[in-house]
């Protein structure tokens, strides 16, 4: 990887940068794509995991929640340790108990055994998506940086499309404990990778670095107490986030978008095979040309974002998804039979969701320079939670079309209210500067 830029200086040439920064997006989309690996790979071998270790298919699904749990929690430690010492340090560590964990859910005895590693993977792993935000908010802001977030939804994205066919085909072959060991080699490559090539871009905090005279004149303080210090301060400043509320409106909006797609994943076997008649080749094709849809609009937003800019097409996007999304509804109320009524709308809704996710994150993220990782932590914890919520919440009302429907209807709507308050403050806000 070649020297990657040190600062946001215009001098940096645009072509140097974007080498640099192909590179950098690269590293940090495979670091965040791991945690869906992690899930995305053991997927298919859960009946077998189920039989192998006599349990249910229900318990058996705990080696799925526990790994998002675990995530959920690690994020939201990775983040402000990131803040005190460093993007580089909470990842090597995050990914080497990744590693460890892996390996341990291979050599599992039993059920508990395996959902407490599990949990340690989830924990892990979840240092890759916080760090990756707020390496990209430590060098880029703006356009830039929202460009940079939907390249890395590109990497995130495709991996998870083809980790279960290739799951599915290794257990097929040697059982669902090689999988798990195949995660831990991964683990292992990402962990040489960071090592070697994530760069140290957390800009020192001027508290942290006191004038040299200051220092002269006052009395030595151990290490350990300004660490101390400095590792309390981060995690204080989920305080000021949790107040902020634009950043708050911002950092629901994406939470929202992953509601429509958890009710659209939790939903579509149904859907797709029992409603519509699919065969499982068919539906797997059929998902595989769904998340298509998740990456290309990420993408869109990515030759758009510079041009625009990204409150323009947040807006642009919220309002389209609750369009689609109503467009949606009236299809499922008609119970049409025409599979392409159906998937058309659905597959643009989720086109749309790339509009939103990658800038209401860079919204959000742009004002926290100093704490950009107990921010990224916070919004992706977000991002789970009320993803995860509202996934159980289409269950609950039915799990069938008419009730992802209901849920995609009113998360678009949620979320267009969200962004509104946002621009009404921000315009108020550019008119009292003004």
């Amino acid at each position: 990887m070649t020297a990657l830029p040190t600062s946001r200086s215009a001098t940096t040439p645009p072509s140097s940068r974007s080498t640099s920064t192909f590179g950098l997006v690269l590293l940090l989309g495979v670091m965040a794509a791991l945690g869906a690996v992690t899930i995305d790979l053991y997927l298919p071998s859960l009946p077998e995991v189920a039989e192998d270790l006599g349990t249910t298919a229900a318990s058996a699904q705990l080696t799925i929640t526990c790994v998002l749990v675990g995530s959920a929690l690690g994020q939201l430690i990775s983040g402000p340790l990131s803040d005190a010492f460093g993007r580089r340090k909470p990842a090597v560590v995050g990914f080497a108990v990744y590693v460890l964990a892996c390996l341990l859910c291979a050599v599992a005895p039993n059920l508990p055994s395996l959902v407490a590693a599990r949990f340690l993977s989830g924990m892990g792993a979840a240092a890759g998506s916080v760090v990756g935000m707020a390496i990209i908010r430590d060098l880029f802001t703006g356009p830039t940086a929202a460009r940079l977030m939907s390249r890395l939804i590109l990497v995130i994205g495709v991996a998870p499309l083809f980790a279960p066919t290739i799951g599915g085909a290794i257990a097929e072959r040697t059982g669902w404990r090689p999988v798990l060991a195949i995660l831990s080699g991964v683990g292992v490559l990402v962990l040489l990778a960071v090592w070697r090539k994530l760069p140290e871009t957390r800009p020192e905090l001027a508290a942290d670095v006191p004038a040299q005279a200051s220092r002269a004149a006052a009395p030595a303080v151990p290490v350990t107490r300004r660490r101390g210090g400095r590792v309390l301060r981060s995690f204080a400043g989920y305080g000021a986030l949790l107040r902020d509320r634009r950043f708050m409106a911002l950092a629901l909006v994406p939470g929202l978008a992953m509601a429509v797609v958890m009710s659209y994943v939790a939903t579509s076997p149904f859907v797709f095979q029992e409603e519509f008649g699919l065969s499982t080749t068919q539906f797997a094709v059929l998902f595989a040309v769904m998340g298509v849809a998740l990456v290309g609009g990420s993408q869109v937003n990515a030759a758009l974002v510079q041009r625009f800019g990204s409150p323009a097409l947040l807006r642009v996007g919220v309002s389209a998804a609750l369009t689609l999304a109503l467009v949606l509804g009236a299809v499922v109320l008609s119970g049409t039979e025409q599979l392409l009524a159906f998937v058309v709308p659905l597959w643009l809704l989720l086109l749309t969701l790339g509009l939103i996710m990658p800038n209401a994150v860079t919204m959000a993220l742009e004002p926290y320079g100093a704490s950009a990782g107990a921010a990224a932590a916070l919004v992706t914890a977000l991002q789970s939670g009320v993803g995860g919520l509202v996934g159980v919440a289409t269950g609950v009302l039915g799990g069938d079309e008419h009730a992802m429907a209901l849920v995609v209807a009113v998360a678009t709507a949620l979320a267009l209210v969200l962004t509104a308050a946002v621009s009404v403050a921000d315009r108020r806000a550019a008119l009292a500067r003004a």
